[in-house]
């Protein structure tokens, strides 16, 4: 547990910094740089022999999703929504780990689309006043920044349980080198060279994203992962919404509407209690 809150504090800020500071630069560059440091600081510790290569492929596999496909979406989603509103959107990430999870045993609770239903409304109050395609594409984009996530987290969890054995920090590189061969491939192919000259600023935020919070907080966020249940997996994740929203309005809240913020962020809580009621009902049926 421990793991994840220290985390969860850590993360606050990277949303905030990546919004303010890192705007003017190519996504793709930013995604490709912040994946680049965090492989170099595993490279000393994985365990190229001696590693099964289901296990290897499986790893290379969930870090290209989880932080790969993911980074790619998240970083767009900023050219199109604020801060606040990027956090408040990945509340939905404990729905689709619940959904993944129902997919992988067959099964589905269709009262789910009834809290998802209230979740998407309360996106709707936060920007009714300016509801426009750009607001549209950045909410889809960070809806599949989170489906990753949170498939990402699962299998992950899955492995580990499986490969127990392993010492985690020897074969975590694999995480970060499948992350790193989707972003090269994406800043070659769709990359804005013209827009990859950060400032010195620029550039201390960049190394802190990449060997700090994606690093060290993605090795320590899935082995924390490892060590509780799914229940509390699901709150830690929104865990870091207040957290991030906290620090976002203290050091560089410039919010527009606190009414509309109040009342959808209210409602997609409120959502959430939803659908932690439908889990119970499944739960009770199924005894």
């Amino acid at each position: 547990m421990i793991y994840l809150i220290v985390i969860t504090v850590l993360w606050a800020f990277s949303f905030s910094f990546i919004g303010v500071y890192l705007g003017n630069l190519d996504s793709y560059f930013l995604v490709f740089i912040r994946v680049f440091f965090a492989s170099l600081i595993f490279i000393p510790f994985t365990k190229f022999r001696g590693v099964p290569k289901k296990l290897k492929l499986s790893l290379l596999a969930i870090g290209s999703v989880q932080i790969g496909i993911m980074y790619l979406c998240l970083y767009h989603a900023y050219h199109f929504l604020t801060v606040p509103e990027v956090l408040l959107f990945t509340i939905f990430t404990p729905f689709y780990v619940t959904l993944i999870y129902d997919v992988f045993h067959k099964q589905f609770n269709a009262l789910y689309l009834v809290s998802a239903f209230v979740a998407v409304l309360g996106a709707y109050i936060i920007r009714y006043e300016n509801v426009n395609s750009g607001f549209l594409i950045g909410f889809l984009l960070i809806q599949a920044a989170n489906i990753c996530f949170a498939a990402g987290q699962s299998a992950y969890k899955y492995l580990i349980e499986k490969y127990k054995t392993f010492d985690q920090k020897e074969i975590f590189g694999y995480f970060h080198f499948g992350a790193l061969a989707i972003t090269t491939v994406a800043i070659l192919l769709l990359g804005n060279f013209e827009k990859m000259t950060p400032s010195t600023l620029q550039w201390g935020i960049l190394v802190w994203l990449g060997v700090v919070a994606s690093g060290i907080g993605y090795f320590m966020w899935n082995k924390g992962a490892t060590m509780v249940d799914a229940g509390v997996l699901g709150i830690m994740n929104n865990a870091l919404i207040p957290a991030g929203l906290f620090v976002n309005i203290i050091f560089w809240g410039k919010i527009e509407n606190y009414v509309s913020l109040g009342i959808g962020t209210a409602i997609i809580l409120f959502s959430l209690w939803l659908h932690a009621k439908f889990m119970k009902l499944k739960k009770i049926k199924t005894i």
